[in-house]
């Protein structure tokens, strides 16, 4: 799947771009089989209205969040660093002097990462570089290196290792874990969104590390108002992520049982 990810752009295959294209199919159709038309336009406009609302949306999330629990007591969990994975960015924040900036989901989970290293006195890892093929520009300053910035200027926290290579959660996983070998670090507290966590995890356990999970970004459980049942983009946005951390999860499972049967 993040290959198919990497071929086709995957706004293609996600909501609500998927939605909009059932749409146009079904306008499309509607002159030559109206009934057909009627059912796949109209069907996927109710359907990108659902996916809109918090209430529908967090029917995908939860069982993403389901997966994983907050860290309550981090000093005693025996890590040995904290991992935090990268999101997005803010290219040429004006305020910042035209410098690259973490996104707000970014920012949630350095924040998260600053109040572990004060309670636990831990080294810190930044990982990402860049999806895709990255510009000059992006190997000169990755995603990483924005996020060591905001750490150390912002929070007051030091950063030890800055990953600037990888372009997905694999890469973050398999990057990361080569650095921290080289300094005998084998168990890690590892920051990153709830609905990712599940698909963090596997990757890093994969690379051959023990992993705290340390997750951070909880959006499930909070839509018993009246409100929950009204379209916005902040639900379409959690249904969006929602459905890509699925697919991908999906998918990593997938992998993980067809390399054990080849094994077998």
């Amino acid at each position: 799947m993040l290959d198919l990810i990497n071929a086709i752009p995957r706004n293609l295959i996600l909501p609500p771009a998927n939605l909009f294209l059932l749409i146009l199919l079904g306008l499309l159709l509607w002159r030559r089989w109206p009934r057909a038309g009627r059912i796949l336009a109209g069907g996927s406009l109710a359907l990108l209205a659902l996916l809109s609302t918090p209430a529908v949306a967090d029917l995908f999330v939860r069982p993403l969040e389901e997966l994983t629990t907050p860290l309550l007591s981090p000093e005693r969990a025996g890590g040995q660093a904290i991992v935090v994975l990268s999101a997005g960015r803010m290219r040429k924040a004006p305020e910042y002097g035209d410098r690259d900036i973490p996104d707000y989901t970014a920012l949630a989970r350095l924040r998260y990462a600053a109040h572990l290293q004060r309670r636990t006195g831990l080294p810190v890892l930044v990982s990402g570089g860049s999806a895709g093929k990255p510009t000059a520009h992006e190997r000169s300053y990755s995603l990483a290196d924005g996020m060591a910035a905001a750490l150390r200027e912002d929070f007051g926290v030091p950063v030890r290792w800055v990953e600037g290579k990888s372009r997905d959660t694999a890469d973050n996983a398999a990057f990361s874990a080569a650095l921290l070998r080289r300094d005998g670090i084998k168990r890690v507290l590892l920051v990153t969104d709830a609905m990712h966590m599940a698909r963090a995890r596997s990757a890093f356990q994969r690379a051959g590390l023990e992993v705290v999970e340390a997750p951070t970004m909880f959006f499930g459980g909070w839509t018993r108002s009246i409100y929950a049942w009204i379209p916005s983009a902040e639900g379409l946005r959690r249904s969006w992520y929602a459905t890509y951390e699925l697919l991908g999860l999906v998918w990593y499972r997938m992998r993980s049982g067809g390399a054990q049967a080849t094994q077998g």
